[in-house]
C-alpha cells in the first residue's frame, strides 16, 4: 500500500445492511452481522441527536471483534469520534478533508453510479467502492439510471484492485444474481429494516453472501 491509499477492509464485507440508527447497528452486530452503515439523515434529526447516533454508533463497533462499521456523511463526526470507516458520496470528496481522514487510517468507501465517477474514485484510492443503483430504488430519488446486472459485471472489474460493493434496490431475492457479477459485498436498505422478521432476513442475507 502507497501513503495515498486508504487502509485495505480488516475483513470481508458479504452482507452489508445499511441502517438509520445505533439501535439498528448494535442488533446486527448481536446477530452475527459484521460490516453495517450507519446512514442518518440531518434532515430529520438535531445536531446533537446525529452526533449521539454516529457515537453511539462508533462504540457499538469497537465492542465487537472483527466489526465494520461506516458512517455515512459525517465524516467530522466519525473523525473525532475514531470511527474504523466512513462512507462518502461523489459530492462529499469536494468538500471531505479526504487527507485528513487518510491519515488517521480511516476506511473509506466511495459511492460511484458511472464509469466517471469510477475513475474519479479511482484517485482517491479508497478502501471500497459501492455501485448503484443496481436496480430501482424508491427510497432514495436517484439521477442515474439503473446499473443492471449486466453493466454491473463490467464496472466490477473496471473496480479492481478496491472491493466492490453493490447497492440499490437489492432484495435478499435478488441478491444471489448480484453476488454472481463478482462483488464482494450487497449493501441492503429496506431488506432487513423493513422486513417482518429482521433477525430473520439478516441471518439469510449473511447465508446467501456466504454461498
Amino acid at each position: 500500500m502507497n501513503d495515498k491509499a486508504f487502509p485495505a477492509l480488516t475483513g470481508p464485507i458479504g452482507f452489508y445492511p445499511v441502517v438509520p440508527t445505533a439501535e439498528w447497528v448494535e442488533r446486527l452486530l448481536g446477530w452475527g452481522v459484521r460490516t453495517i452503515q450507519l446512514r442518518i439523515k440531518a434532515a430529520d434529526h438535531t445536531p446533537e441527536e446525529i452526533a449521539r447516533e454516529v457515537r453511539a454508533a462508533i462504540e457499538a463497533g469497537r465492542r465487537v471483534s472483527g466489526a465494520q462499521v461506516f458512517i455515512n456523511d459525517h465524516w467530522q463526526l466519525a473523525l473525532a469520534g475514531g470511527a474504523y470507516g466512513v462512507h462518502l458520496g461523489q459530492e462529499d470528496l469536494d468538500i471531505a478533508d479526504i487527507e485528513a481522514l487518510r491519515k488517521a487510517g480511516v476506511r473509506l468507501g466511495l459511492s460511484t453510479h458511472t464509469p466517471q465517477e469510477l475513475a474519479r474514485a479511482h484517485a482517491v484510492q479508497p478502501s471500497y467502492l459501492a455501485i448503484g443503483p443496481i436496480y430501482p430504488t424508491t427510497l432514495k430519488v436517484m439521477p442515474y439510471e439503473p446499473v443492471g446486472l449486466e453493466r454491473l459485471k463490467l464496472w466490477v472489474a473496471d473496480a479492481a484492485p478496491y472491493p466492490v460493493v453493490a447497492i440499490g434496490g437489492i432484495s435478499l431475492e435478488r441478491m444471489p444474481g448480484v453476488m454472481a457479477c463478482g462483488v464482494d459485498g450487497v449493501a441492503v436498505v429496506s431488506a432487513v429494516t423493513l422486513s417482518l422478521n429482521p433477525q430473520q432476513a439478516a441471518l439469510e442475507g449473511m447465508k446467501i453472501a456466504r454461498a
